[in-house]
């Protein structure tokens, strides 16, 4: 397996920590408005669990990204390697792996607060969703 750069990991961790961002306050300001609903239902109560996680997972997300952010940059007062980054890339890569999941999950609970109809519709699109970022993550090279 090739190794990958440390200047490489400082730009990825850079993109991370952006997406990551966004997807947090999106999360929680989702959360944030269910806690207020006064809808009491299973299928919401589903949908805030799912938030909750996905907006906690984010935010590990952001600060690993960040550690390796961290260290990865030029200055950095202690002398690291790849192997240094171990902890932080994979508690980072297993939460926003985590998060996604969770949002998709969002995405296809959410209509069937509404109806069947629209429930199947939000089922169909949270699962392509998915598929599609997990398609656009994993590089199979032949």
């Amino acid at each position: 397996m090739t190794e990958i750069p440390l200047e490489y990991w400082n730009k990825l961790a850079s993109q991370l920590i952006m997406i990551s961002s966004l997807l947090t306050g999106f999360s929680i300001a989702v959360t944030a408005n269910l806690l207020v609903n006064e809808s009491n239902n299973r299928i919401t109560n589903y949908i805030l669990k799912a938030t909750t996680i996905a907006s906690g997972c984010f935010l590990v997300t952001v600060f690993a990204m960040t550690k390796i952010l961290m260290m990865t940059t030029q200055g950095y007062p202690y002398k690291i390697a790849v192997s240094d980054l171990s902890l932080p890339k994979m508690i980072g890569m297993v939460t926003i792996i985590i998060g996604i999941i969770s949002l998709s999950i969002v995405i296809a609970l959410s209509g069937w607060t509404k109806s069947k109809r629209i429930g199947i519709f939000t089922t169909i699109v949270g699962i392509l969703t998915f598929l599609m970022i997990l398609m656009t993550l994993i590089e199979i090279r032949t």
